[in-house]
């Protein structure tokens, strides 16, 4: 009798073995070959993923709206020493915001594929564990906090209540990304009082253009995971706006752009300010029109690209300060 035929079979001519289709890559967002994996000490390795320092792009989302306030108050550059420190202050207390909805999402991540190899949910890091990682986080915030003028101390216990409610949101509405604006632009309120010891006008619209902001990238995130939310229960803006959610985004960036627009008029910046939101404008045209919403990869990437508006708008400002600046009253 004949023997069996191998599972693979060489086709004359062809120097190619046909095999199994290849498995589809790990939807995960923990990657296992990054610069954490690779440079830091396994122990340190759970608590950098719950800080997410392996995925900064939320820190600068976070910092941006910071920068951007100290810079608009500025009546030129705007301070070093203010910049660096709330540069420190969004690194931990980014790290902070995202423990805290790791304890609380724990039992949903574990059931998402993107989230599911995430410290707690895996059981790299205990609940008491990653509880004392936290209050170590907000300490360094409350120090960089503490060392801001009294004004800019009180805002920061303020919005304390929104950073607590944030991870909940998600449960009875289905707009969290809204809540998730107000807690990530609340630095443009604190940038500018920290630089001028009182909120103001300006500041006011720099804010809520930075909510309009956060609703349009953060919709675009959360098309990542719009299957896993329907089947364990969560709700989001990308399943509240659906096949309709290009039209918002246009909306969304729309209403940003005026606002911050807003904002520079309010204290006479020159020439380089709208030339620094014109091609703000431009990146968000593009991030509306050719995001693929049912596509994660290109939602990630789309939602990166947002760090580029962070660079535009804070360079718009310090030039329009420095290129026929017109004096204007705090």
């Amino acid at each position: 009798m004949a023997p069996l035929m191998p599972q693979s079979t060489i086709v004359p001519g062809v120097d190619t073995i046909a095999s199994e289709p290849k498995a589809a890559p790990d939807p995960s967002d923990i990657r296992p070959d990054d610069w954490v994996e690779r440079c830091l000490p396994a122990a340190v390795r759970p608590y950098a993923r719950l800080a997410r320092l392996d995925r900064p792009i939320g820190t600068w989302l976070l910092l941006f709206p910071g920068w951007w306030g100290i810079a608009l108050a500025a009546r030129c550059w705007p301070d070093p020493m203010l910049m660096a420190l709330f540069a420190l202050g969004a690194l931990v207390m980014r790290g902070a915001g995202c423990t805290l909805n790791d304890i609380a999402d724990r039992h949903y991540d574990g059931q998402v594929a993107r989230t599911r190899l995430r410290p707690l949910p895996s059981g790299a890091v205990s609940i008491a564990q990653a509880i004392c990682f936290l209050i170590v986080q907000l300490a360094i915030g409350a120090a960089v906090l503490f060392s801001l003028n009294q004004a800019s101390v009180l805002l920061g216990f303020l919005v304390l209540i929104l950073i607590g409610t944030y991870p909940f949101m998600k449960r009875i509405t289905y707009w969290p990304q809204l809540f998730l604006g107000l807690n990530f632009n609340w630095g443009a309120l604190l940038g500018w009082t920290a630089a001028t010891g009182a909120i103001g006008r300006p500041s006011i619209l720099l804010y809520l253009g930075g909510v309009f902001w956060t609703l349009g990238y953060d919709t675009i995130y959360a098309h990542q995971d719009k299957e896993d939310d329907v089947r364990i229960g969560v709700k989001s803006s990308a399943l509240a706006l659906g096949d309709k959610t290009r039209p918002w985004l246009f909306i969304f960036y729309g209403a940003a752009l005026t606002l911050w627009g807003g904002a520079g008029q309010a204290v006479g910046l020159g020439l380089l300010f709208w030339t620094g939101l014109a091609l703000t404008g431009l990146q968000f045209i593009w991030q509306a029109w050719c995001v693929d919403i049912d596509d994660p990869a290109d939602c990630l990437a789309k939602f990166r690209s947002n760090r580029m508006v962070g660079w535009l708008l804070l360079a718009g400002i310090i030039g329009g300060h420095l290129l026929w600046p017109r004096q204007w009253t705090r």
